[in-house]
């Protein structure tokens, strides 16, 4: 069986399975669950995201829209492309 075939299955019982049963498969796997990372209370996080707008409302940082990233990106490609001769 597939691993696609086995998260099926296995979404498909815990979505019908009664509550004893879901919290028993819980308490199985929660030590191998990552915790839910909650960006906005990493003070850390906060602050060198802080730092990077006021840099970049400084003019020191450039930034660039979705449309200059993506044509950066294809140019990139096609010098790349040139280098393997295609």
């Amino acid at each position: 069986m597939t691993t696609a075939a086995i998260r099926e299955k296995l979404y498909d019982y815990i979505r019908v399975a009664d509550d004893k049963k879901v919290e028993a498969i819980y308490t199985l796997l929660e030590d191998q669950m990552a915790p839910a990372w909650e960006w906005s209370e990493d003070e850390e996080f906060v602050a060198e995201l802080d730092e990077r707008v006021r840099r970049y409302e400084a003019g020191i940082d450039p930034g660039f829209s979705i449309d200059e990233a993506k044509a950066s990106l294809q140019e990139m490609k096609k010098e790349y492309l040139k280098t393997l001769g295609k």
